[in-house]
């Protein structure tokens, strides 16, 4: 059965989708900590964020600096907080918040 974050990246559930490429996907959080909480997935569904090749684990950090800086320009902060929390849905994700 597919993970809540598959059907998002498919579109079978609605989102606000930040931004997609060939292998990952972003979207705002529907229960955000701060306005702009935005998760970031790969669109392979792999429960466990370490269990992600190195290729996949870069690539997904590396998508997400690119949303970090985006997430920046429309929320004006300081930073932003990054987060692997991975205890609720069994698809590997990070946590951007501004």
């Amino acid at each position: 059965m597919a993970t809540i974050f598959s059907r998002i990246i498919k579109g079978e559930i609605p989102c606000y989708k930040i931004a997609e490429d060939e292998r990952y996907f972003a979207f705002l959080d529907i229960n955000p900590l701060k306005e702009g909480h935005t998760l970031v997935v790969p669109k392979q569904e792999t429960d466990y964020i370490f269990d992600l090749d190195d290729d996949q684990l870069a690539g997904l950090i590396i998508f997400s600096k690119k949303i970090a800086a985006a997430i920046k320009k429309a929320f004006p902060c300081n930073r932003i907080g990054i987060a692997v929390l991975g205890l609720e849905v069994p698809h590997a994700h990070i946590h951007l918040v501004p």
